[in-house]
């Protein structure tokens, strides 16, 4: 017995379920769009390193108090957290409160700003892996979308030999997909053509 979907449902990738008003609007006005701003690029990448052996769906919940407790994701005051605030990041249960995660992030912060003290910007070196462009998949179903590429373990090898962690290849395609690096979109998606339109 088939899915009882009105016609709305038919086109919009299967995983954003119009029942859930937050998780279609990342869908809708997010998800695959191409971002080119270095911090909004290593704020996302933070996400979905605290992602890890969760749902996305768990992290979109908290990300507002994730953001607030993060300090913006502002990597140039994330990179000095010390460990009084540390152990204060951990008494709020509006985030993930995983130490090994916590310390990722600061060192993750702290990776961005070395490659910005050497020159290197960090939304052209991540585009560089694209040559520039995202790449535009043809998807006709969302069980079709790979969990990693040969690509995603490439760009994770290179952000772990820069100090970067919590960025295997599964989470790095993750990362690509959300950023618009690659357009997943489902070709019968609406947004699979849209947002080809940020494209720069």
């Amino acid at each position: 017995m088939g899915l009882n979907l009105s016609p709305d449902e038919t086109l919009h990738c299967r995983w954003a379920p119009a029942n859930d008003p937050l998780y279609r609007a990342y869908h809708d006005e997010e998800w695959g769009v191409p971002e080119y701003d270095p911090r909004a690029l290593w704020e996302k990448l933070q996400l979905d390193g605290m992602q890890a052996g969760l749902s996305w769906v768990t992290i979109l919940r908290k990300r507002e108090a994730i953001r607030e407790e993060f300090d913006g994701f502002v990597p140039e005051r994330v990179a000095r957290w010390d460990q009084e605030r540390i152990e204060k990041a951990l008494q709020n249960p509006g985030i993930i409160r995983s130490p090994k995660k916590i310390q990722a992030t600061i060192g993750n912060a702290q990776a961005y700003l070395d490659m910005m003290d050497a020159g290197e910007d960090f939304s052209d070196w991540l585009w560089s892996f694209t040559g520039g462009a995202p790449i535009v998949n043809q998807l006709d179903d969302v069980s079709n979308v790979p969990a990693k590429t040969p690509l995603s373990e490439e760009l994770s090898k290179a952000l772990k030999k820069k100090g970067f962690k919590f960025c295997g290849p599964v989470i790095v395609y993750a990362f690509m997909q959300a950023v618009g690096m690659v357009n997943d979109h489902e070709t019968r998606c609406p947004r699979h053509k849209e947002v080809q339109e940020f494209y720069k």
